[in-house]
């Protein structure tokens, strides 16, 4: 009866681990899995393929989401990254580079955008009580770069406009604070 036991014991550990090992090995991939939890619009297939292609790497600055909006055959892209607590030490111009890449990503992703537009945020401090949902909201984020890239724009073009400022909005506060100073 012991010999039963333990074979039956061993069969269900071997059932559990095989079944385990299933489960993991059919969980989707963590860049589908932030990408579907960041892609927005009435496009959101279209944003979950930009999302997969954008978080199979960790870019330096973080993107909290993307969405696309399609009116007929036109399709426009949002993405708001984070202005702030960047993955490790950054200087500007790594943080344009990444910029240019985000748009490279993007229409190598879905070529039949038309353009995008990035929108890098950081957090408002609102008092205690604050309504920040409905009507009467008051905003928690502000833009401190802000740029829309047309598809076809080369990246040279991107990272020219970006350190001329030229068609970009730039918090120039924020610029001088917030990146690593090149050495």
């Amino acid at each position: 009866m012991r010999r039963a036991i333990n074979r039956s014991s061993l069969i269900l550990v071997a059932l559990v681990l095989l079944m385990g090992h299933a489960a993991v090995a059919s969980a989707p991939p963590l860049a589908r899995i932030d990408a579907q939890a960041r892609a927005g619009g009435n496009r959101k297939e279209l944003a979950i393929a930009i999302g997969e292609r954008v978080f199979a790497r960790t870019q330096p600055a973080q993107v909290f989401q993307v969405l696309v909006n399609a009116v007929g055959t036109h399709v426009v892209v949002g993405m708001r990254v984070s202005g702030e607590h960047f993955h490790g030490s950054l200087t500007r111009a790594q943080f344009d580079a990444e910029i240019a890449s985000l748009a490279r990503d993007t229409f190598a992703a879905v070529p039949q955008a038309e353009e995008l537009d990035i929108w890098t945020t950081v957090p408002i401090v609102v008092p205690k009580g604050t309504i920040v949902s409905g009507d009467l909201a008051l905003p928690t984020m502000r833009n401190v770069l802000t740029i829309s890239v047309m598809h076809g724009e080369s990246t040279a073009r991107i990272l020219a406009r970006l350190r001329s400022g030229k068609n970009v909005f730039v918090d120039t506060a924020w610029a001088a604070s917030a990146f690593e100073k090149a050495r």
